[in-house]
């Protein structure tokens, strides 16, 4: 059985905008599939467009917020987790508040006065998604918050903390905070590439906050675009992971790397050695949409890694996970697991 608040997330919490649009809408907004950016000038149109033309949806979101939701749901031990991050003081905050609740995740939001929560348009074509975010108060997290008494003690009362890589355009302050009292106690301290973009613009945090990383997930794209940014002129998934895995490390624990490849197997590169892990294929009619897969994929893999479980267990819960939320809308999952 899971212990109170042993895993905790921090990141950017949005409400998700799901929709499926076509070809002409992606081109339009001048966006690609199985990518995630922020919102520029061009992109605000897109949300008023999404709500009135197409049959929307809306889905508690944000990377980090959908991995600790998902690791909670496999754990079935209510406040398992525990979340921060910053919402508005608005409807879709409370809704955000109402959905943390029911899914059974501590949450210690810090809430903002003048920005409203942010949003994330999730534009699906043929199963596919493209994720467009607007950050609003997201975008103002402040490690002040995390240094209040009572939040701190939910990093205190963790012995495990996941943060999406998109956090690190927020407060890299509040990450460096976490990964050194992770080192200093000997707690596990694990971070996702998260988006091209992250690995490409957002550099200098990302390698500031690799050197604490005891896991480090990602896909396919985002370890090749790592890789494309470090020079080390490789498109090979396992090579990369290898090179991940090794780069230098503040604690002793040997660093995992962990990276999924849609259909394809899970890579997995631990002290030298990569290991291949096939996913649980999907016929293409059973596929509702990819929103959310790859932060199901790491809720699922941490709701047996805070239970000790060897990381062959780790990854068949993150496939678990994943088949599940993928023939369903966003990232969403049915009331219990169905996962031995």
């Amino acid at each position: 059985m899971a212990s109170e608040g042993v895993l905790l997330g921090m990141g950017n919490p949005l409400l998700d905008i799901s929709a499926v649009v076509d070809e002409d809408f992606l081109k339009k907004y001048d966006i690609t599939l199985n990518n995630a950016i922020l919102a520029e000038e061009k992109h605000v149109p897109m949300y008023d467009e999404l709500s009135t033309k197409y049959n929307v949806e809306y889905i508690a979101g944000g990377a980090t917020q959908n991995s600790i939701r998902v690791a909670q749901w496999m754990l079935q031990a209510p406040g398992a987790t525990s979340y921060m991050g910053c919402i508005g003081k608005d409807k879709y905050g409370e809704e955000m508040k109402k959905n943390s609740k029911l899914a059974g995740v501590t949450v210690h939001y810090y809430e903002d006065e003048t920005s409203p929560t942010g949003t994330c348009a999730v534009c699906v074509v043929g199963g596919e998604r493209s994720l467009v975010a607007n950050l609003s108060a997201a975008n103002c997290y402040k490690s002040d918050h995390l240094k209040r008494p009572e939040n701190w003690a939910l990093v205190e009362k963790a012995k495990y903390y996941y943060i999406a890589g998109f956090f690190l355009t927020v407060s890299p302050d509040s990450i460096q905070l976490v990964a050194e009292h992770a080192a200093a106690n000997n707690k596990v301290f694990m971070m996702n590439l998260s988006a091209p973009f992250i690995c490409e613009f957002f550099r200098e945090p990302q390698e500031k906050a690799l050197p604490y990383m005891d896991f480090v997930f990602g896909n396919e794209t985002e370890a090749r675009t790592f890789s494309k940014v470090h020079g080390w002129e490789t498109e090979n998934v396992e090579e990369i992971a290898l090179k991940i895995s090794a780069w230098p490390k503040v604690s002793t624990r040997k660093r995992i790397t962990v990276i999924t490849q849609g259909a394809d197997p899970v890579v997995v590169a631990e002290d030298g050695k990569v290991k291949l892990f096939p996913v649980i294929l999907l016929p293409k009619e059973k596929l509702v949409d990819t929103n959310g897969a790859g932060d199901a994929f790491v809720g699922g893999f941490l709701s047996q890694l805070v239970q000790e479980k060897s990381i062959d267990e780790c990854v068949r819960a993150g496939c678990y996970a994943a088949n599940v939320i993928i023939q369903r809308s966003g990232c969403t999952y049915p009331e219990k697991p169905d996962f031995n």
